[in-house]
C-alpha cells in the first residue's frame, strides 16, 4: 500500500474541503473497495477522506412516503432495519445477500452507488425503484445517477449523503450471483408503485440498465407469467469467464421471472 494522508472529517463541509485541498484524494465509506485497491496498488490517491466520523450521514428513517437511507448505513442495517423489512423487503433482502458478513458489516450504500461496480445489487435497487440519491449539492434521480462503467453524475465536491426510496405496492429481487463473491452475475429488481413499472437489471452489461421490453410486458399485469414473451438482447451484454452474454441474456429472463415472483 503506498503512502497517503488519511482524514477523518466531523462533518461533510469538512469533508469537501480536505478533499479540495487535496491534490488527489478520494472519498471513503465502508473502504470494501478501496482498501483492496490501495494494496494491490491499483491506484495511489495523495489524501483519503474517510466519512465515517461524519454525524448524520447513517441511519434509516421515513420521509414523506420515502423510505430515506443515510450514504454511511452498512448493507447489514438495511437487511435488519425494521422500517426497510416492513416497508421495501425486496431492499432488505437485496442488501442481505450482499457479499458475506464481513462485507455487509462494513460496506456502505453510499459507497456501493458511488463506486457503481457493474455487478453491483444496489444500482439495480436504484434504478428499480426510482429512488432518487441526495447529495451535499442537489438530488438525482437514479436514472441519470448511474452513467457508465464505474461512472456515475457525481460532480468534482460532492458528496451522497442519502438514498430516498418511494415505497412501492409491489417489488421483488433475484440474482444469480458468483459463488464465489456473491456479486451478481445477473441480478434484477423489480416493481410497480408510486414509480411506475420497473425493471433494472445490474450484472449483465456494463452500467445497470432498465429492460423496457419487460416493463411493457408488466404494464398489462404484474405477474411472471406476463413475462413469458419477453426477452432482452445479448448484444452489448458482458461476456467473460463467468458467464457469456448470451447466457447472460437468458439469466435476465429468468431472474426477472424470479424478481416478480418474489414480489408476491
Amino acid at each position: 500500500m503506498q503512502n497517503f494522508t488519511y482524514h477523518r472529517p466531523g462533518s461533510v463541509e469538512e469533508a469537501v474541503q480536505a478533499l479540495s485541498a487535496a491534490s488527489d484524494g478520494t472519498l471513503m465509506g465502508g473502504g470494501m473497495t478501496l482498501l483492496p485497491t490501495l494494496k494491490q496498488r491499483l491506484a495511489s490517491p495523495s489524501d483519503v477522506v474517510d466519512l465515517g466520523g461524519v454525524a448524520g450521514l447513517s441511519g434509516i428513517s421515513e420521509d414523506g412516503g420515502k423510505v430515506v437511507v443515510g450514504a454511511m448505513t452498512t448493507h447489514a442495517e438495511v437487511a435488519s432495519n425494521a422500517i426497510v423489512t416492513a416497508k421495501i423487503p425486496a431492499l432488505a433482502a437485496l442488501a442481505g445477500a450482499i457479499g458475506d458478513p464481513a462485507v455487509r458489516n462494513r460496506g456502505t450504500i453510499g459507497g456501493s452507488i458511488a463506486n457503481n461496480d457493474p455487478a453491483a445489487d444496489y444500482p439495480a435497487a436504484l434504478v428499480g425503484l426510482g429512488a432518487t440519491v441526495r447529495t451535499n449539492k442537489r438530488e438525482i434521480a437514479a436514472d441519470d445517477f448511474f452513467t457508465g462503467l464505474f461512472e456515475t453524475a457525481l460532480a468534482e465536491g460532492e458528496v451522497i449523503t442519502a438514498v430516498a426510496f418511494p415505497v412501492p405496492e409491489r417489488a421483488g429481487y433475484a440474482k444469480f450471483p458468483n459463488p464465489a463473491s456473491r456479486y451478481a452475475i445477473v441480478g434484477v429488481m423489480a416493481s410497480t408503485g408510486p414509480a411506475g413499472t420497473r425493471v433494472a437489471v445490474t450484472g449483465a452489461g456494463a452500467c445497470v440498465f432498465r429492460a423496457s421490453a419487460m416493463e411493457s410486458a408488466l404494464g398489462g399485469g404484474f405477474s411472471a407469467d406476463a413475462l413469458s414473451g419477453a426477452s432482452v438482447s445479448a448484444d452489448d451484454l458482458n461476456s467473460d469467464i463467468h458467464a457469456s452474454a448470451e447466457y447472460r441474456a437468458h439469466l435476465v429472463g429468468v431472474m426477472a421471472r424470479r424478481a416478480v415472483a418474489a414480489a408476491g
